[in-house]
């Protein structure tokens, strides 16, 4: 019991700090990707000329804000919908179920992470965006593309945070099978007004 509390404690400690740090840049990629959408409407449709970067930045602004915003979801149960067969289910039973079923969703975001590590190091990863260019030098003189590692970086990084999360899940859900109490509760998110 004690084994499983100091386990729990300093994983959601963590878990916490990391996923409040992630909201909120996810909220500001997701400001950034309705900023650029709006520029390429206008472009287009006001100016009759669409602008080839908008796209590729939005759809980098969604891939951050994603693996970003989905470990505070997954966390807080706000992923799968399976919540009536586990509330029809006496209380070990239910925790049971949702105890196999972290174990497998485990093993896949484990298998996820592997996929995002190949993204990042792979070839695909060699490869810059087509549109989307940095300025590399003070004076703004030298502009390069944007390595598409960094997009698949997403991938990579939200699914170590789901891994976290789902450790985390694991642990409060064994605590709750051998009846541990006065565990830290998993906070409300607050999602910066981008609700």
């Amino acid at each position: 019991m004690t084994l499983l509390d100091g386990l729990i404690r300093p994983l959601s400690w963590i878990n916490d700090r990391l996923l409040k740090v992630g909201r909120g840049i996810g909220v500001v990629a997701i400001a950034v990707m309705v900023a650029v959408t709006l520029v390429q409407v206008f472009c287009r449709y006001v100016l009759g000329n669409a602008l080839p970067w908008p796209d590729e930045a939005a759809r980098f602004c969604m891939l951050w804000m994603t693996g970003l915003m989905a470990p505070t979801a997954f966390r807080r149960g706000g992923f799968v919908a399976i919540d009536i067969l586990p509330s029809l289910l006496p209380r070990r039973a239910a925790s049971l179920l949702n105890l196999v079923l972290l174990a497998i969703s485990l093993m896949v975001l484990v298998f996820a992470l592997q996929i995002g590590w190949k993204e990042v190091t792979g070839l695909g990863g060699r490869f810059a965006s087509a549109s989307l260019y940095i300025p590399t030098a003070f004076d703004f003189s030298e502009w390069h593309r944007v390595p598409r590692s960094w997009m698949m970086a997403s991938i990579l990084v939200g699914m170590g945070l789901l891994v976290l999360v789902n450790i985390e899940l694991i642990l409060r859900n064994l605590a709750e099978l051998c009846s541990v109490r006065d565990l830290p509760t998993i906070p409300q998110a607050n999602t910066q007004g981008a609700e």
